[in-house]
């Protein structure tokens, strides 16, 4: 799966990337995140409640950032297992870079899905992804207003651009973005 987007955030990029190492903004922000907490300098655990058509789960997921280059850039890697349900890995790139009053988040998601959950039909799978990671965004931007609220109402651009097969966007975005993500995020399942 691949996955692209960017969005216009009307923080700095300094309040966006100081928020997207934070994993109690993770946590609000990720649709389905119980918990995300750090256990090491780049280093998080991750669990997420999902539910894609007839398979619900909850998913444990570690996540690594490396190539860190505040506060510009990082990639995300991501391992989520879900039991029966099925597993999620890949990389999100995260890059930030000033843009008006804000900040553009952009990112590029490379991922696999496999177990139930992949058995779903990939129709379904987009459309979660997309929802949630439409979601992920709404709740990050929600919650850069309530933490700068001096920032002027998001600009946001076109919502997140999604190419080729999608998964659920909680590993991509909670990674990635996160979100990721905005973003997710995340993603991001």
């Amino acid at each position: 799966m691949e996955m692209q987007g960017s969005r216009v955030l009307a923080v700095t990029q300094q309040q966006a990337w100081d928020a997207i190492l934070d994993p109690q903004v993770l946590q609000a922000c990720i649709p389905g995140c119980e918990r995300m907490e750090s256990t090491a300098p780049n280093q998080y655990t991750a669990m997420l409640a999902l539910r894609v058509g007839p398979v619900a789960a909850k998913f444990n997921g570690k996540v690594a950032l490396s190539d860190v280059m505040p506060p510009d850039s990082c990639t995300i890697s991501f391992d989520g297992q879900g039991g029966a349900a099925g597993f999620g890995k890949g990389s999100a790139k995260v890059r930030l870079a000033p843009k008006d009053a804000g900040c553009e988040l952009a990112y590029d998601v490379n991922a696999q899905v496999g177990g139930k959950i992949a058995q779903v039909g990939q129709r379904l799978i987009d459309s979660v992804a997309k929802a949630m990671a439409e979601d992920f965004f709404k709740r990050f931007e929600l919650e850069m207003q309530t933490r700068y609220p001096a920032a002027a109402p998001s600009t946001s651009a076109a919502p997140a651009v999604q190419k080729g097969a999608g998964v659920p966007a909680w590993v991509w975005i909670a990674a990635a973005i996160v979100i990721a993500a905005a973003a997710w995020f995340a993603l991001r399942h």
